[in-house]
């Protein structure tokens, strides 16, 4: 009996769906990639120099100081950004965390990124320096994060840094939008607004994407494997301190601001947080660039928005902080 041209459709549907299963030789090759010490060494001097070709300076602050939070060796390195107009005595303060994949960047690569959060001139910032991975893996990124936010929260940075401890946003980029998210979590009832920039929102699973029109994109995710390899080396990928968005309790979280870009592999994740947030009640500001890539906010010159971006992101911390004379 002659096959049916069903049957025959339906054979070769099957098959092509079992070939599209199969990994790719990009695949197979990053499947058994490993990441040495003097690659990761060249891929933060890279990055650095990228920065420093890319990137703008940013607008002029009428100070910035370098400071620890805590002493001996568990000092977190911290640098305060004041603006022109800033309450030096007792005003609010934007806690930032960094991104860099918790194994690169450093103040100096956000520099840029900080300055021009800057559409409320007078909000301080605190930039917390990054504990790299893999000498420094998980829980030193969160720990030390969560350092320098309780040291704000507390009233630790009102002497000498004007720091008020009743007026705290947070935020972060990238792996810093990580460690942003689950503070919020946890601290949502003590801050008046977070940022997360195309955040990083779990870490439960490395899976390399089929290869599709962007094949290049696929480059994000040799970052990914290192973070799977190095920062979370085998911790519980699922506790909310790696991913955030595993949170079921998202009640009474403070005004949000989310960006994601559409040539990112973070953006699916970045876009459910804000959904879920918006879901629980939260107001959310929910901001997609689609023809962005990951990280373009370090890469001024490269991509004007990232000038204009970051002046939408401080509107949300500016509308939910007071007003006092003299701010813009």
């Amino acid at each position: 009996m002659a096959e049916s041209f069903l049957m025959r459709l339906k054979k070769r549907n099957l098959a092509a769906e079992a070939e599209q299963d199969k990994p790719s030789a990009f695949q197979q090759q990053l499947a058994k990639f490993k990441f040495e010490p003097d690659q990761i060494n060249a891929f933060q001097d890279g990055f650095r120099r990228v920065t420093n070709q890319f990137d703008t300076p940013g607008p002029r602050m009428a100070r910035t100081e370098n400071f620890n939070v805590g002493e001996g060796e568990t000092a977190v390195p911290c640098r305060l950004f004041i603006p022109f107009g800033a309450d030096e005595v007792k005003g609010p303060c934007l806690v930032y965390f960094h991104g860099g994949g918790f194994v690169t960047c450093d103040v100096e690569t956000h520099e840029g990124i900080t300055r021009r959060l800057r559409q409320w001139r007078g909000l301080p910032r605190v930039v917390r320096r990054l504990s790299p991975a893999p000498q420094h893996p998980y829980p030193a990124g969160p720990d030390d994060c969560e350092a320098v936010l309780k040291w704000a929260l507390e009233g630790h940075g009102i002497e000498g840094h004007g720091i008020d401890p009743e007026n705290i946003a947070i935020g972060g980029d990238s792996a810093g939008g990580n460690m942003a998210a689950f503070l919020g979590q946890k601290y949502r009832h003590q801050l008046k607004s977070q940022i997360l920039l195309y955040p990083l929102m779990q870490l439960m699973e490395f899976k390399p994407p089929k290869p599709g029109p962007q094949d290049w994109l696929q480059l994000g995710f040799m970052a990914l494997k290192f973070i799977d390899e190095h920062y979370v080396a085998g911790a519980d990928a699922t506790d909310t301190r790696l991913s955030p968005l595993l949170e079921s309790n998202l009640g009474a979280m403070p005004p949000t601001y989310v960006l994601t870009a559409g040539l990112d592999p973070l953006r699916d994740e970045g876009k459910l947080y804000a959904d879920k947030l918006g879901r629980h009640g939260c107001e959310v500001t929910y901001h997609h660039e689609k023809s962005m890539p990951h990280g373009f906010l370090n890469f001024a010159r490269a991509f004007p928005k990232a000038k204009s971006i970051p002046l939408d992101a401080a509107d949300v911390i500016r509308r939910h902080f007071p007003r006092p004379h003299g701010f813009s």
